[in-house]
C-alpha cells in the first residue's frame, strides 16, 4: 500500500469507506471531477491542509495517506484498523503449504511456545484488546501456518491443525468485530477446514459457529441459521457416538444461540424460542457458566442472547425485561468482550422504547467496561448514531466526549 499513490491510496480508502466519488466530493467541498483527477494522479496533491482534510472525511490517519506508518500506543484502545486489517489480509492470502511441494519446508516454531501465544490471543479476545491482538495475530498467523506445514504427515500434525483453527477463528471474530466481513468468512471457512484435519468434531463444530456469525454479518440470515442448526443436529450431546459432555454441551449450546440469533434477524419468533429453549436446556445440564473452547456457554450467556434476539426481533421492552432478570453474579463473572457486547445490544433495547438516558448509560458502561469493543466496532457507531438522533437537545457530556472519540458527529 504505502508504495502506491497518494491518488490512489485516496481511492483506496474512499472505496472502503463505501464513498461514491460524488458523495467524498460533496464532503470535501470539492468537484467530482477533481476527485477523480487526484485518484487517477492527474492533478497533485501539494498542499498539507488538503491532505488533512481528505483524511479527516476518510476517517483515516493523515500518515496513512503520505504513506508512512502512524505513530501506535501498543495499548490504544482504538485499533489502527486500516494497517492491521491490510497485515492480517497479507496473512491469510499466504500459501505456504505449497512450499512442501517445492521442496522448501519452513523451520518450526516451538509448539510448546505457539500454545501460550494462541492461549494469549484468546484472552485478548476476550477481554476486548482488540487493538493488541490486531497487532500480534498477523504473526502469530504465519508462525502457526508454518507449524502446520513443517508438521505434515508428523505426529505432531494434530496438534498444530488444532492451534491453526484456533488461530483463524481468532481472526475470523477479531476481523467481523471490525466490519471485515468477507474476510471473516473466509477466515472462519478455513478453520473448518484445518479442525477437520486436526480430527477434532467439537472444534469443526466452533469454527462453523465463526462461519455462521460472518454469514450474519453479511446478511445472510438464512444460511445462517441453517448451517448452525444442521451442525448442532450431529453434535447433538447424547446421540449416538455423541457422549454428554460438557465440551459438547457448551458447542452444541452456542450453535443454537446462534441460530436463534438468525432466527431473529428472519422476524421468526417462535424458531427463536424453540432454540433459546434448547439452548436453555443444555445450558442448566452443564450447570454454571465455563469456558469450553473458549465459547463462555452457559445460563448466563443464554440470558445476554436471549436480551440480544429481542432486541433483532424489535421488542425493546422484552429484552429489557430479560436484563433486568438477568443473574448479576453469573454476568460479572463472564470476560468482558461478552459483558461489553450485551451492554451494546441493551442500549439498543433502550433506545428502541425511546429511553435515550438508559441507551447513553449502557454505551458508557460499555466503554468504561471495554472501550475497544464500543470505539473499533461499526455497529457501536450505528447504534450512538441512533441515540444521538434521539436526544432532545445537546447530549450529556460523555455521550459527546464518547463520540467525538468515534468520529461520531453529533
Amino acid at each position: 500500500m504505502n508504495e502506491l499513490p497518494i491518488g490512489r491510496r485516496v481511492a483506496y480508502w474512499r472505496n472502503r469507506r463505501k464513498m461514491s466519488q460524488q458523495v467524498f466530493a460533496d464532503r470535501l467541498g470539492k468537484s467530482k471531477s477533481w476527485v477523480d483527477k487526484v485518484e487517477r494522479g492527474v492533478r497533485r496533491l501539494d498542499k498539507f491542509s488538503v491532505v488533512y482534510e481528505i483524511a479527516d472525511v476518510l476517517q483515516l490517519d493523515v500518515q496513512l495517506l503520505l504513506g508512512r506508518d502512524p505513530d501506535r500506543r501498543p495499548d490504544s484502545a482504538t485499533p489502527s484498523e486500516q494497517i492491521e486489517v491490510e497485515e492480517l489480509r497479507s496473512a491469510l492470502e499466504r500459501y505456504d503449504q505449497i512450499s512442501v511441494i517445492l521442496g522448501g519446508p519452513p523451520v518450526l516454531p516451538p509448539l510448546a511456545e505457539l500454545h501460550k501465544a494462541v492461549n494469549h490471543a484468546w484472552l485478548s479476545y476476550q477481554h476486548a484488546k482488540y487493538g493488541v491482538l490486531a497487532r500480534a495475530l498477523p504473526k502469530l498467523l504465519r508462525d502457526v501456518q508454518a507449524a502446520d506445514v513443517a508438521t505434515g504427515g508428523d505426529r505432531g500434525v494434530g496438534e498444530s491443525s488444532h492451534l491453526l483453527s484456533q488461530v483463524y477463528q481468532i481472526a475470523s471474530s477479531s476481523l467481523r468485530k471490525l466490519g471485515e466481513h468477507d474476510l471473516s468468512w473466509l477466515a472462519a471457512d478455513r478453520a473448518i477446514v484445518v479442525a477437520q484435519r486436526a480430527g477434532d468434531p467439537l472444534l469443526a463444530g466452533i469454527a462453523s459457529y465463526r462461519v455462521a456469525l460472518a454469514l450474519l454479518a453479511l446478511g445472510r440470515a438464512r444460511p445462517a441459521l441453517e448451517t448452525n442448526v444442521n451442525v448442532a443436529n450431529r453434535l447433538a450431546p447424547g446421540t449416538p457416538g455423541n457422549p454428554v459432555t460438557p465440551e459438547r454441551l457448551s458447542v452444541y449450546g452456542m450453535l443454537l444461540l446462534q441460530a436463534a440469533m438468525a432466527a431473529a434477524r428472519t422476524g421468526d419468533a417462535p424458531t427463536v424460542r424453540d432454540l433459546l429453549a434448547g439452548a436453555e436446556e443444555a445450558a442448566r445440564a452443564i450447570g454454571g457458566d465455563q469456558n469450553h473452547y473458549w465459547t463462555s456457554f452457559g445460563p448466563t450467556n443464554v440470558c445476554l442472547h436471549r436480551v440480544a434476539a429481542m432486541v433483532e426481533l424489535g421488542e425493546g421492552r422484552m429484552a429489557i425485561e430479560a436484563h433486568e432478570r438477568m443473574d448479576q453474579l453469573g454476568f460479572g463473572a463472564l470476560p468482558p468482550e461478552r459483558r461489553a457486547h450485551h451492554f451494546l445490544d441493551i442500549a439498543r433495547g433502550y433506545a428502541q422504547v425511546g429511553d435515550v438516558a438508559r441507551a447513553s448509560e449502557m454505551l458508557l458502561r460499555g466503554d468504561r467496561l471495554a472501550p475497544s469493543e464500543i470505539r473499533c466496532r461499526p455497529i457501536a457507531r450505528e447504534v450512538l448514531s441512533d441515540v444521538l438522533r434521539r436526544v432532545r437537545g445537546a447530549p450529556n457530556t460523555s455521550v459527546a466526549e464518547l463520540a467525538e472519540l468515534m468520529g461520531v458527529g453529533v
